[in-house]
């Protein structure tokens, strides 16, 4: 076995754990509870059992896409922490209801760090054999928090917004669509400019930068991973 082979493996039970681990635990939590109640708490076992479905159609189609990971996380930790200490109310049981916003906060952030831990156990470190996985790769443009190039398996991306809510907030090009890629160095005093919506005009600043050619358009994307960058993108380029 390869080390992305069990960089991979590693991943994808960090990955199990957020969609649907935390659903599973609220469940138990909400079982356990139950036991102590009327039959009528049985409606408690809606909303886990929901985040559980819910979990799995987003498994199934975030498992590769790590810029999902941290949203759903945090979203399935705070309403796990959140539930579990208002559920009790359906008993009379007042108390835990004076946690809930702990519970909330302790929650998002257990989501998020699982979330992290993906994270850090897929792209730490980078390695060349990253393009031949079905991941897409998030690279940050530097002086544009919100910009972000997303190398997925069979295309490339530019996006002015972690979500784009309209087609001018982002631009994708198939790989075959790729001309030319060619590493730079900024001085900081270019002015550059984007041909799709971003929500603050970049901040000029020296450092590597990708040139990147694609269906006729010439992009000067700032980041401080253009080597890893051109490297993930040419290799992907060549397998696919």
């Amino acid at each position: 076995m390869t080390e992305v082979e069990r960089r991979h493996r590693r991943v994808q039970r960090v990955v199990a754990v957020t969609y649907l681990g935390i659903p599973l635990v609220l469940l138990g939590i909400v079982a356990w509870i139950s036991t102590q109640g009327p039959a009528a708490t049985w409606i408690g076992y809606v909303v886990p059992a929901g985040m559980l479905v819910f979990g799995w159609i987003l498994w199934r189609r975030h498992r590769y896409v790590p810029r999902w990971w941290a949203g759903v996380g945090g979203l399935f930790g705070g309403i796990a922490g959140l539930f579990a200490t208002l559920y009790p109310l359906m008993l009379g049981i007042w108390w835990p209801a004076l946690l809930a916003l702990p519970a909330l906060i302790v929650g998002l952030v257990v989501g998020l760090a699982l979330a992290r831990a993906a994270d850090r156990a897929l792209l730490v470190p980078v390695v060349p054999e990253l393009a031949e996985t079905p991941y897409e790769l998030v690279f940050r443009l530097r002086g544009m928090p919100l910009a972000a190039v997303l190398l997925g398996k069979d295309s490339v991306t530019i996006q002015g917004h972690p979500f784009p809510r309209s087609e001018e907030q982002s631009r994708s090009y198939p790989l075959a669509a790729i001309t030319g890629t060619f590493e730079v160095s900024l001085s900081g005093a270019e002015r550059l400019k984007f041909p799709i919506a971003i929500p603050h005009p970049p901040v000029a600043s020296e450092g590597p930068a990708i040139i990147l050619q694609a269906s006729g358009d010439d992009w000067v994307l700032p980041s401080n991973q253009a080597p890893t960058l051109i490297e993930l993108l040419d290799r992907r380029r060549s397998i696919a």
